[in-house]
């Protein structure tokens, strides 16, 4: 950096050393407290060594005066002779500014510096007790604690010690002024400590002698009443001694404070006793403990109290944690503690984030964790506390690959050593990378980069971390694939059979040996097609494990891959387009429409690795193709056979981009509007419906007229309901109304009849029986329903429409649109029916009271038997119906005034309402959130289902499933329920005010 000032020799040496305040450094140097060593070259190059060394140099000129100053001299001599004194003072003062103002204000402290006997390079709990006995109440345990962390901090920065070894010593130290702080309490409250056995276990990473510099220490107490002493009494004194305890370590004091003490996680956390006996510590485990809470416990030692107590502890609830994998919500427990560490992150610190970012030491964690609760069921070998020791377990018992095993283990130790020099400088509780690059300065020299330690810090956490991303999802499958594939040579002890069935069943495979026989079937062997698949697995595995059906997801895969596997472009789109292979993972594990449709036509995965692929095509287009296609046919049926094989792939599309899109990739949320994604839905299936019936007409007529000639009469094919609307689901029928109009001096009869020909053929075409979903046309809403002719001239529809029309039929009409066949006739049919739905002196009180009644009667006929009308999506409570018939209502009634609420989508028709003022804000959302909801559980169903249902499905798996879409987490399936439950009933409340009372 730029530094102004004269450049004497001095001041270039300065620099040269690391300085960045050469000036400020020279004013310390000649001040009278360190002019005596300002000119000692080992002195400088020490300092210039340091993490910081303006921050060191500062701290020892403090340091210096803080001294008495007959006692100055000894330290300046000694730091001019005694090198290791002066690497680890210094490196000490130029790390941590928090153990720097720790000597200031104990200058006398240094001397625990000056020489390690052998016994002092490694320290245990018993040396840290030793050095903390003299601590007789809380200040002086706070300063002998902060003596006894200044040693450890020193072997740490001159690297006498690995990062595990120091991370042990901390959770030794900590034991060691747990047991002094249960000490102190016993000596305040003898008749306490007399009434009961209190036992300490170490949790977390004090458990597992991981502990960072700055945490909580963890811990769970458990106690017991001694000889001739009642239960209750002896609890309270357990709990006053252990409340005590957390008080005198927690506690700030003019000597500052060592850590909080935290027993969260005991039963029932923080609404729970802090102190039960072993039994009632039992009783909870067994009956109402979570996931976590047995992960949690991997870690649980005994290390201060009554540790026969404590061992009692560890050995009863040991076959419970060993256990826990068989636990009936282990899975959806597993994948809601991922999701809930992924979701935890604020979104500005989620990049720097070292602890719960991706690729973070939560990531290990996390998996190494899993893993032994999966696999230590069978293996004791397992059964470690500590993190590397655990990882170290599992790669030699061919759990976790050696190379990946090597991998994570590197990338955990730098993280962690990160983190301790992150907390080290201000002895602060972080897990955040600083920003700014004079922390990034200090904290890349640290770690020994000292060329450019911005940019080198910089480029190995980000190798670290995308390493331990990659990793975490080969960790739990590259095992699998290598158990399956085969491969043999390279000496390494692989998955055993019972081994690879436990790992799936844990990550969610209701079937593991089919899920074995399918992994083999796409991995094994030493193919290209094989390797390939072997690459691609890990990513598509950890993506099945995370939907509700894995099983599915597997074996649709294979499905695909069989079919395609010999196609070049496949494997090699999937491997090299990153997007392509996720959406192809979530779009079959989602259910069973969207892989129905691709299992019929593979080649349309091609449209998952371009985000253009998915977007849904213009109507124009699709009509334009599918005219073409029946243009070149042989036949009608081979017509339309292609038009609904244009269908079917446009449907795929529809459906891969919603599933993508209610599935963001592993971290991210959706974050489109639930109900602008309904209606690209709603019109992308409008459009593709109408496309194919449009394909249909033109073959049926082509059909029905011999010799090209021109059909006498002309049709148009009016969409009714929810096809008029452009709300379908993906598996509605079309409703319709068919209109014509003979041709000019065309016999009407003749007319009628080939009109009633070609609307026959169209249906018939349409309903082939074909591997394609069919299109069931429903034209029951035309006059006089089932019993009316199936085609009538425009001429009919205006005489019936002036004579018999009932208002029902008016409220039908709402929604009528042309979507085929002759535009202009079409047209006609709008302009004939535009003032029964819009009628111009809006509905009388009979019209209203009949419209009441079709509806009250509707509800209590249609509903099917047994079926629950709190959840029923169309007729049951505040559902589709109720929400379409109180919009349709207002359109009836205020349609002639307001232009707007001529539309036939039900969201339009309701925003133009709300504008108009005809119903307020808070009920236009109410409805509006309900009518959302109900389209979106229907389109849920059909996705999940592959047919459609009006509730929710009865089978566990589908409404898991329905629930993932809908964006809940895995075990929420009764939230959703409630959730449909509360929104639809708020939405009947508007209802009955609206259209009953209104």
């Amino acid at each position: 950096m730029p530094v102004e000032g004269r450049r004497d020799s001095r001041f270039g040496q300065l620099l040269r050393r690391g300085f960045t305040a050469p000036r400020t450094a020279e004013q310390l140097l000649d001040s009278p407290t360190l002019r005596p060593v300002a000119t000692d070259g080992p002195l400088l190059d020490a300092l210039g060594a340091t993490a910081d060394p303006d921050l060191a140099l500062r701290s020892l000129a403090r340091l210096v005066d803080a001294l008495p100053a007959g006692e100055r001299a000894p330290l300046l001599d000694t730091l001019l002779a005694a090198k290791p004194l002066r690497d680890r003072l210094l490196g000490v003062l130029g790390a941590s500014e928090g153990l720097g103002d720790r000597l200031a204000r104990h200058p006398d402290e240094w001397q625990a510096l000056v020489a390690f006997e052998t016994a002092d390079l490694h320290p245990g709990t018993a040396e840290f007790e030793v050095a903390l006995a003299p601590a007789t109440d809380p200040d002086a345990l706070r300063v002998r604690y902060y003596r006894a962390l200044l040693t450890i901090a020193a072997r740490d920065i001159t690297g006498t010690t690995s990062f595990a070894e120091t991370a042990a010593e901390l959770a030794d130290l900590a034991t060691a002024t747990l047991r002094a702080a249960l000490d102190m309490a016993r000596r305040e409250a003898p008749a306490d400590a007399a009434a009961c056995r209190l036992a300490v276990i170490g949790m977390g990473k004090c458990g597992g002698r991981e502990l960072n510099y700055v945490s909580d220490v963890d811990v769970i107490f458990v106690a017991e009443p001694t000889e001739g002493v009642e239960e209750g009494p002896a609890l309270q004194a357990a709990t006053r001694l252990a409340a005590r305890m957390m008080r005198i370590c927690s506690d700030t004091t003019a000597e500052g404070t060592i850590w909080p003490v935290d027993a969260n996680l005991r039963p029932e956390g923080r609404n729970g006793p802090l102190v039960r006996t072993l039994e009632s510590h039992l009783a909870y485990y067994r009956r109402w403990a979570k996931t976590w809470e047995f992960q949690a416990l991997l870690k649980a030692r005994p290390i201060a109290g009554d540790l026969d107590l404590g061992a009692e502890y560890g050995a009863a609830v040991a076959p419970l944690v060993w256990r826990a994998a068989e636990r009936e919500n282990f899975v959806p427990d597993v994948q809601r503690m991922r999701r809930r560490v992924e979701e935890s992150i604020p979104a500005a610190h989620a990049e720097r984030e070292l602890k719960l970012g991706p690729g973070g030491l939560r990531d290990v964690e996390f998996a190494v964790q899993l893993l032994q609760l999966v696999h230590g069921r069978t293996d004791p070998e397992l059964r470690h506390a500590t993190t590397l020791d655990a990882l170290a377990a599992l790669a030699a018992g061919g759990y976790v690959g050696r190379q990946d095993a090597a991998s994570l283990d590197a990338s955990y130790r730098f993280l962690r050593t990160v983190e301790h020099r992150l907390q080290l400088h201000r002895l602060r509780r972080t897990h955040l990378m600083p920003a700014d690059d004079v922390e990034l300065r200090r904290l890349g020299r640290s770690l020994g980069f000292l060329g450019e330690p911005v940019q080198e810090l910089t480029a190995a956490w980000r190798r670290h971390t995308a390493a331990v991303r990659r990793l975490h999802e080969k960790l739990f499958y590259r095992p699998l694939l290598d158990a399956v594939a085969r491969l043999g040579g390279d000496g390494q002890v692989r998955l055993g059979e019972a081994a690879a069935r436990e790992r799936l069943v844990a990550l969610g495979y209701a079937d593991p040996a089919a899920a074995l026989r399918h992994l083999s079937a796409l991995a094994a062997g030493v193919s290209r097609k094989a390797a390939i698949q072997r690459t691609l697995l890990p990513v598509l595995l950890d993506r099945f494990a995370d939907s509700a059906d894995p099983d599915a997801g597997l074996l649709n895969f294979r499905k695909v891959s069989d079919e395609l596997g010999t196609s070049p472009w496949y494997l090699r789109l999937l491997r090299d387009e990153g997007a392509a292979a996720e959406n192809l993972a979530r779009v079959l594990s989602a259910g069973r429409f969207a892989p129905d449709l691709l299992l019929r036509a593979p080649e349309a995965v091609a449209l998952l690795g371009d985000p253009a692929g998915l977007r849904p095509r213009e109507r124009s287009a699709l009509i334009q193709e599918a005219l073409a296609a029946v243009g070149r046919a042989g036949s009608p049926e081979q017509a339309v056979a292609v038009a609904r094989g244009i269908r079917r792939r446009e449907l795929f599309r529809t459906a891969a981009a919603d599933i993508i899109d209610a599935f963001p990739p592993e971290g991210g949320q959706a974050t489109e509007d639930p109900g602008a994604v309904l209606d690209r839905v709603g019109d992308a299936v409008t459009d593709i419906n109408a496309a194919a019936i449009a394909a249909a007409l033109r073959a049926a007529t082509t059909a029905t007229t011999p010799d090209g000639a021109e059909p006498p009469t002309r049709l148009a094919v009016i969409a009714m309901g929810r096809f008029g609307g452009h709300e379908l689901a993906y598996g509605s029928d079309a409703d319709v109304i068919l209109v014509h109009e003979p041709r000019e001096g065309v016999d009407e009869q003749e007319a009628a009849k080939v009109a009633f020909a070609i609307a026959n053929e169209m249906i018939r075409l349409l309903q082939l029986p074909s591997i394609d979903p069919p299109l069931l046309i429903d034209a029951a809403l035309r006059p006089e329903g089932r019993n009316g002719p199936l085609v009538r001239s425009l001429a009919s529809y205006a005489a019936y429409y002036r004579r018999w029309s009932l208002v029902w039929e008016s409220q039908a009409l709402l929604r009528a649109e042309p979507v085929a066949g002759d535009a202009d006739l079409g047209a006609r049919f709008v302009e004939l029916v535009d003032p029964l739905r819009y009628p111009a002196d809006g509905l009388g009180e009979e019209p209203v009271r009949e419209i009441r009644r079709l509806k009250a009667r509707m509800e209590s006929e249609r509903l099917p038997r047994g079926a629950d009308p709190t959840t029923h999506t169309k007729l049951g409570r505040g559902g589709l119906s109720d929400v379409e018939w109180t919009v349709q209502l207002l359109q009836l009634r205020h349609g002639a005034a307001v232009p707007a609420l001529r539309t036939t989508r039900t969201r339009g028709a309701l925003a133009a309402a709300r504008a108009a003022g005809l119903l307020s804000d808070e009920e236009a959302a109410v409805l509006d959130e309900a009518w959302v909801l109900a389209s979106r559980v229907r389109n849920a169903v059909l996705l999940v289902r592959g047919r459609p249902l009006d509730s929710f499905p009865s089978d566990p798996r589908e409404t898991a499933a329905v629930a993932r879409y809908l964006g809940y987490e895995p075990g929420e399936v009764g939230r959703m329920l409630d959730d449909y439950r509360r929104t639809t009933r708020r939405a009947r409340g508007v209802v009955e005010q609206l259209f009953y009372e209104g």
